[in-house]
C-alpha cells in the first residue's frame, strides 16, 4: 500500500471534534483511500462512538509502523491515556482540556518528524483554551512552526471546493494587521499561494488579489495603499516571479469573481476579509491548511461548535476534506522527494 499515513486527532474534546471524527472512522475504507491512525485518548473516541451510533473497532497500536495496513476491519489508534473525557463538561472552555489538545497534536508533530506519517489532520480545537493550558501561541499554526523549528515564512490557509484564500495578516488585531499590509508580505502571500496550489495539482493557478479600502481606494480618495503598496506588489509578483496574479481589486466583489470561476485563489489582506466570503460560500465543507511549512497540516474551517457538542449531530464533510487534501498534499511531498 502507497498511500499516505495520516495522523487524525479528535481536537478538543469539549467540542464537536470527536463526533465528527468518529463519523469519518465510520465510513466505508476502498482502495485509494488514505490511511489513517488515530492520535489520542481512546476513551475520548468511545464517548464518541456512543454519542453518534456509529460503530468502529480500534486497534491499539505502539506506533504507526506496527500498523497492519492490510486488516480493513479496524482502525489503529496510538492511544495517549491522556485525557478523561468524564472530566470536561462538552460546551464549555477548559484551560486543562485545552493543554491535552496540545499535548496531544505535539505528539502527532512528533511522529511527522520521525518520519512515521506523512501528515496531520486535526479535528477542531479552542484556541483560547490551548493558550490558557500554557499552549503560549495565538493559533496552532504558530505552535507547529515552533515545535519544528520553522523560521521563514508561512501562513494559514483555507481551502474551499478548489478554491484557495491565502491572507498577508490573520490572527492579530485590525489595529496590528493593517501595519502588517506590507509590499513584502504581500509578495510572500502571493508566492506562498501559487505554490500550494501548484502542490495540490493547479497548473497554472489564477489568483486575485484584495485591496485594502471600500472601493479600492476610489483612486487613492479613500486611501492610497493600493497604489503605493498592493499594486507595485502584484505587478512585481506577476513581473518577476512569473505568478499569474492580479489586483487589488475591492473586496466585496473579489469573491463573486473568483467564485464565479475568473481565479483560483484570493489573497485578502487580513482574517475576516477572506473568512467571511468564505465560509458563506461553504461553512461545512472549508479546510484550513498550514501552509509553508515541512509537515502537510489540515484541519476543518469551521471551530468547536459548542452549541451542538455532545448532541451527534455535527456534520462531519469539513474533516472528510481535510482529511482527502492532506492526502493530495502529502503524496505531492513524496513525489517531490523521490522526483
Amino acid at each position: 500500500m502507497t498511500e499516505p499515513v495520516i495522523a487524525v486527532t479528535p481536537g478538543d474534546c469539549t467540542g464537536i471534534g470527536p463526533e465528527i471524527l468518529a463519523r469519518v472512522l465510520a465510513h466505508p475504507r476502498g482502495p485509494g483511500d488514505p490511511r489513517l491512525v488515530v492520535v489520542g485518548d481512546r476513551r475520548v473516541m468511545d464517548r464518541a462512538f456512543a454519542q453518534t451510533g456509529v460503530s468502529v473497532r480500534l486497534e491499539a497500536v505502539p506506533s504507526p509502523k506496527a500498523v497492519n495496513w492490510q486488516d480493513e476491519n479496524t482502525v489503529p489508534i496510538l492511544d495517549l491515556a491522556n485525557t478523561d473525557p468524564a472530566l470536561f463538561p462538552q460546551g464549555l472552555a477548559s484551560a486543562e482540556s485545552g493543554r491535552l489538545t496540545g499535548e496531544t497534536l505535539a505528539r502527532a508533530v512528533e511522529l511527522s518528524q520521525g518520519g512515521e506519517v506523512d501528515a496531520v489532520s486535526f479535528a477542531p480545537l479552542n484556541k483560547r483554551a490551548m493558550f490558557d493550558g500554557g499552549w503560549r501561541f495565538p493559533d496552532e499554526h504558530k505552535m507547529f512552526a515552533h515545535l519544528l523549528g520553522h523560521t521563514t515564512y508561512f501562513s494559514e490557509m483555507n481551502v474551499l471546493e478548489g478554491w484557495w484564500m491565502s491572507r498577508v495578516t490573520s490572527h492579530v488585531s485590525l489595529r496590528e494587521a493593517l501595519d502588517g499590509v506590507t509590499g513584502p508580505a504581500i509578495r510572500d502571500a502571493i508566492r506562498l499561494c501559487d505554490r500550494m496550489m501548484r502542490r495540490a495539482g493547479v497548473e497554472r493557478p489564477r489568483i486575485a488579489v484584495a485591496a485594502l479600502n471600500p472601493h479600492g481606494g476610489e483612486n487613492g480618495l479613500f486611501g492610497r495603499e493600493e497604489i503605493e503598496v498592493i499594486r507595485p506588489a502584484v505587478e512585481a509578483a506577476a513581473r518577476e516571479d512569473g505568478i499569474g496574479c492580479e489586483g487589488p481589486f475591492p473586496a466585496d466583489t473579489v469573491y463573486v469573481k473568483a467564485f464565479g470561476g475568473a481565479y483560483d485563489g484570493v489573497v485578502s489582506l487580513y482574517h475576516d476579509q477572506g473568512q467571511i466570503a468564505t465560509k458563506l460560500k461553504g461553512f461545512n465543507r472549508g479546510v484550513t491548511v498550514t501552509a509553508g511549512l515541512d509537515t502537510v497540516f489540515t484541519t476543518p474551517a469551521h471551530g468547536t461548535a459548542f452549541d451542538i457538542a455532545g448532541q451527534g449531530i455535527a456534520d462531519p464533510g469539513a474533516l472528510h476534506a481535510a482529511i482527502r487534501l492532506a492526502q493530495r498534499l502529502a503524496a505531492s511531498n513524496v513525489e517531490a522527494k523521490t522526483a
